[in-house]
């Protein structure tokens, strides 16, 4: 275990579950992120507010899910749950662990975020490592895309997924307690989830938060065969070859070729727990909160797949295997799971001045310690130790006139060490300082907003005595005008520089999990991009839309290549750098069509399309292709119905060594039902998923070959707040 007593003793904290619900009353202290409307209500305009900026307008691209829309689509990762957002997929790489992929970007490019500080995890360094954020404890998620994510971090340049909750709490509740509860099911895996937490004031401006709970799985129900179509074939055909030399091998590949129905090695099981404890006064607050995240999930693999240490093991006992052979068969290996824990601790603290050029000064913290654990079978296999510490510091300037804003400094530090055959990245330790700035100024009809970052990055992995330090500076205006009419009109133009990662830079290794060889790069360099960003947004002729279209152009693109070549029967991955452009669109319509039988009926309309290219004319690895969604929706005080598609188009612009996929579409229906009159304390949604039992794959996973997406799947939940 790596443990630093200065580190530990720098955070206090807490962090626990708020599930999604009505908000709590009298709020009086000045927050991170101030309550944002509801995306059950787009004709409200989506406000994402930073200290000194009442609304960060630049941000163009940004969607917030919450209240009965965060209910319906809950899920164990946070990928899945956001996945239908437009311009958001997700990694899908098991159904343990996904990460958001925010307009084609993905890994370290997309920051998740508790609270506005990073998950400290070790999820941006493999796709198979899951996110230890339950969705569960979310009262709201917001989606941030654009240039203005930049004061998250350099590693935001695909977006940031911010994850709001009330572990530590910034309301006094004004009843003696407050109760949100959730519990849920669905036919798909077999899931079972129940969550629940509480808030108690205990006089004096102290709220005291506590709260647990459990999710569990089996395997997934899928469509149709396991397998893709194209590497059924390649699996059928090894399975011939084999069939005068191994027969016994040849029959498991064709019982793999033929699995339908049931993906296996995927069930999950997943807890958390925690508490904490804030005040909050008038002109200040302050609080901490810990909690702990448990998650052990099966990790499924492609037929035939030797694992990486396989043929180094089979020479390392000759005993064993003589007896091995006079037994008459081969020792296998068990199916690969990883067993995951993070203790979290989490610290917010703010004051208010009477005078002076600030208004007021905040801080958040977040510790972290993290244990992830591959397991092979009932044998452990390589396990990953992450600690690690983030913490900003922001001061909110006083209103001038038509200028106002903020300054504040950024700390991160993460330790990390892998232990086992098959560490793929030697043990190191990333170190980032910060100095940041937003600023907005109203200039006649027009407003302009610009921000600034400087990082300062270090990566060391001593054991192989290498070390990297960048520089990286970053920037952004953005510029915007309303009519009277309330349209809204922006450009955004922005410089953003990304430091690469210790993963990029050391990795040379097997990987069981991912069942890759990866090799990074030591010499890569500092990545940048140049954006432009354009956006219209409002209410015309009584329909509410969204439409922002994008662009950006890098110099040292850094990208993850598959390459033709093997080591420890294992393909191998390599780290690469070139230049690379991306071009794409997100668009969002909101259509009143009237009202029937008691309800409002309207129509939602989405899309989201984006193109990547390599300096050298190839197309960027795993890009989501076009993705169109619509749905008829109806709405009356008790009852709320839904009726969606979601299609997403063929991907045949493929990289090299990169399959294509097929297009799907896939059906959901729901209803909500609220049963007391006046109120959405309590709310059950009934819904179908797949409706039809479509076979559908993301483009954008590395498993998308042998692990497909949900079959049909009937979900029943029920959201209490009291």
């Amino acid at each position: 275990m790596l443990y630093h007593t200065r580190t530990i003793a720098l955070v206090l904290a807490l962090a626990p579950m708020s599930l999604a619900a009505p908000a709590l009353a009298q709020d009086t202290s000045s927050q991170d992120t101030v309550d944002a409307p509801s995306s059950d209500d787009f004709h409200d305009p989506i406000v994402v507010t930073a200290k000194g900026i009442g609304r960060i307008d630049f941000l163009a691209g940004t969607s917030t899910i919450s209240g009965e829309d965060l209910q319906r689509e809950m899920e164990g990762q946070i990928g899945e749950v956001l996945e239908g957002l437009p311009g958001v997929s997700a990694s899908g790489f098991a159904p343990g662990a996904s990460r958001p992929i925010l307009r084609g970007f993905s890994g370290d490019r997309v920051r998740v975020l508790v609270d506005g500080i990073g998950s400290i995890d070790a999820s941006n360094a493999s796709a198979d490592h899951a996110v230890s954020v339950d969705p569960l404890t979310a009262q709201r998620i917001e989606v941030l895309r654009g240039p203005a994510t930049l004061l998250y971090g350099s590693s935001a340049i695909g977006g940031a997924v911010n994850v709001i909750d009330k572990r530590i709490p910034r309301r006094v509740p004004d009843e003696p307690i407050h109760v949100d509860a959730l519990a849920a099911l669905d036919s798909a895996a077999n899931a079972r989830e129940a969550g629940a937490s509480f808030d108690v004031p205990l006089g004096s401006g102290f709220v005291l938060h506590a709260d647990g709970s459990w999710r569990k799985t089996d395997d997934l129900h899928v469509a149709g065969n396991i397998l893709s179509d194209p590497l059924r074939a390649e699996v059928l055909v090894e399975a011939a070859e084999d069939e005068g030399e191994d027969p016994e091998h040849a029959a498991e590949l064709r019982e793999a070729a033929n699995m339908r129905g049931v993906l296996p090695n995927s069930g999950t099981e997943t807890k958390s727990a925690g508490a904490g404890l804030a005040w909050i006064g008038n002109r200040a607050h302050i609080g901490a909160s810990v909690s702990l995240y448990d998650s052990n999930y099966g990790v499924p693999t492609a037929p035939g797949m030797e694992h990486a240490h396989g043929e180094e093991e089979d020479h390392a006992d000759e005993h064993e295997d003589d007896h091995a052979e006079e037994e008459g068969h081969e020792e296998e290996e068990g199916p690969v799971s990883i067993d995951l824990k993070q203790v979290r601790a989490d610290f917010r603290a703010g004051l208010t001045f009477a005078d002076g050029p600030f208004a007021e000064v905040h801080t958040r913290w977040g510790y972290s310690d993290y244990d992830h654990t591959e397991m092979e079978g009932d044998e452990v296999g390589t396990r990953f130790f992450v600690e690690g510490v983030e913490g900003r510091v922001e001061l909110v300037q006083r209103q001038r006139g038509t200028w106002n804003g903020t300054i504040g400094a950024q700390y991160f530090h993460r330790d990390m060490e892998a232990i086992g055959a098959e560490a793929f990245v030697p043990p190191n330790k990333t170190e980032q300082y910060a100095l940041f700035a937003l600023q907005e100024v109203e200039t006649g009809p027009v407003t302009v907003e610009f921000a600034g970052r400087f990082e300062h990055g270090t990566a060391k992995a001593s054991d192989i005595s290498l070390s990297r330090s960048f520089d990286a500076v970053s920037g952004a205006i953005g510029a915007w005008h309303e009519t009277d009419g309330g349209m809204r009109f922006g450009l955004n133009a922005s410089r953003t520089a990304r430091i690469p990662t210790a993963e990029e830079l050391f990795a040379n290794g097997p990987h069981v999990a991912t069942q890759q060889f990866e090799i990074g790069d030591p010499d890569l360099d500092l990545e940048t991009a140049l954006g432009l960003e354009g956006y219209v947004r409002g209410r015309v002729a009584g329909v509410d839309l969204s439409l922002t279209g994008y662009a950006s152009w890098f110099d040292d693109y850094v990208y993850l290549a598959a390459t033709p070549d093997e080591e420890d029967g294992l393909p191998i991955y390599v780290q690469q750098q070139q230049d690379a452009d991306y071009y794409g669109f997100e668009a969002e319509a909101d259509i009143p069509l009237g009202r029937a039988g008691g309800f409002a009926i309207s129509t939602e309309l989405q899309g989201s399309y984006t193109r990547a290219t390599l300096a050298d004319g190839t197309a960027v690895p795993r890009i989501p292709p076009l993705a169109l969604g619509g749905a008829l929706v109806g709405e009356s005080d008790r009852l709320d119905a839904r009726l969606g598609i979601e299609w997403n188009a063929s991907q045949k612009r493929v990289a090299d060594y990169e399959t294509k996929t097929g297009s799907f579409a896939m059906v959901d229906a729901s209803l909500a039902w609220k049963p007391m009159r006046g109120s959405e304390n309590f709310t059950v949604i009934a819904a179908v998923e797949n409706l039809f039992d479509a076979e559908g794959r993301r483009h954008a996973s590395f498993t998308k070959d042998f692990v497909p997406l949900a079959g049909r799947n009937f979900k029943l939940s029920a959201r209490l707040s009291l």
